[in-house]
């Protein structure tokens, strides 16, 4: 399954590649360091060292003071939400190539990737894994790490490069905590928010806290890596560290909830502390859909969209003969025969700015309107420049799959 077919001829000269890349307004970079400082003081062996829970009290000689003990209660509700979370967050390696467990002796696969994902549900003896599509994208085989380190080989049942998720299903034998969820909708810029998973790829069960940035960002995301965005993503965002490797882990609440999918991180020099997660209110349809038919079903109109910015502006008055007033809309470059576009009479160089009554600026809020707002075999009326005149036609939209 691809990402959108519409999308797939839009331009000869885009080139597929792998993983999704959040669209950002500057370059990319990331930067991950690791050191750890062990220090160890010497033992006195002739002054008595207090006790935990005890406090230590200096007095002189000729005080009377009265002795007591403190005890201290190092729980938290941070620690609570992390115990009851953390042993469904497991570690995923793909692997390309002749790689399996039932024969370790005899490999020729590489490990091509590494991530994290969760475990949320366990039935009839199996147990189900979200993870994010660029984790497991491109894998000959999978395997999934256990917190108790045990590895088992998983299938992937279905992937969606436009949310970037896919879910996987293992051998429950040895599975003992699944992830409970939480509410994405209700979120609060400020609250508490805790990120497990498995930086860098060997640091499997790390713990890091932050808060909601902000609980409901759009932001573009650009899946073919060509330099226009594709679709409009809602995310969370916090500034809980999540580090490659962390790709599919859990975003948590303070009570041990799942809220969010950690996908990505913004590393740079000069921006700090900006993560962004999957809002598992968002997650949930499309994992259900992944786990019981390996796909997502999604309305499309049949057309190869472009927004009206990437083309030069010398051809809006000229080829496509647009009122000078017009400055934003989305700008068919194709028609997919005996599709909903094609039937509703849509033609090429048709420039589209309305769905709905609602205004379209670019093909990312375009698709963005008719996966938020329509579903297959939904009506939608679509208003559109042809030669300089405004018109509308209604067509039924039909499921990515069947064009």
């Amino acid at each position: 399954m691809g990402y959108y077919d519409e999308n797939n001829n839009m331009r000869t000269n885009r080139q597929s590649k792998r993983g999704m890349s959040w669209f950002l307004p500057s370059a990319f970079g990331a930067a991950v360091g690791a050191s750890v400082m062990l220090v160890a003081g010497p033992f006195v062996s002739n002054i008595e060292q207090p006790s935990s829970n005890q406090a230590a009290v200096t007095t002189t000689a000729n005080e009377d003071v009265a002795a007591s003990n403190v005890s201290y209660n190092v729980s938290s509700d941070i620690t609570s939400a992390v115990e009851k979370a953390q042993d469904a967050v497991v570690s995923i390696t793909s692997y390309q190539g002749g790689f399996s467990l039932e024969d370790p002796a005899n490999q020729s696969g590489q490990a091509a990737s590494s991530g994290s994902g969760v475990i949320y549900k366990k039935e009839n003896g199996q147990a189900y894994v979200v993870t994010n599509n660029h984790v497991v994208e491109g894998a000959s085989s999978v395997e999934v790490t256990l917190s108790n380190e045990k590895k088992i080989e998983a299938k992937v049942l279905g992937t969606d490069p436009l949310m970037d998720l896919a879910v996987l299903e293992i051998d429950g034998k040895n599975v003992e905590k699944v992830a409970e969820f939480g509410s994405s909708d209700q979120l609060k810029t400020g609250e508490p928010a805790i990120a497990v998973g498995n930086p860098l790829g060997f640091l499997q069960g790390s713990v890091t806290q932050g808060i909601i940035s902000n609980p409901n960002r759009s932001i573009p995301v650009d899946l073919d890596q060509n330099g226009q965005p594709d679709y409009e993503a809602d995310v969370i965002q916090t500034d809980a560290s999540i580090n490659p490797g962390n790709s599919g882990g859990a975003l948590i609440n303070i009570k041990g909830q799942l809220i969010g999918i950690n996908s990505s991180k913004i590393a740079e020099a000069s921006v700090e502390g900006i993560g962004f997660a999957i809002p598992i209110d968002d997650a949930q349809p499309i994992i259900n859909q992944l786990e019981e038919t390996g796909e997502v079903k999604r309305p499309v109109m049949g057309i190869t969209p472009a927004s009206l910015a990437e083309v030069p502006t010398q051809y809006w008055t000229g080829t496509l003969n647009l009122p000078k007033d017009v400055e934003a809309g989305v700008v068919l470059m194709g028609i997919s025969p005996n599709s909903p576009a094609s039937e509703a009479g849509l033609k090429e160089r048709d420039v589209i700015v309305k769905l709905d009554g609602n205004e379209i600026n670019t093909s990312a809020e375009l698709r963005k309107y008719l996966y938020s707002s329509k579903q297959v075999g939904d009506e939608m009326k679509v208003t559109f420049y042809r030669n300089g005149k405004l018109q509308t036609v209604t067509m039924t939209l039909a499921n990515q799959n069947g064009i």
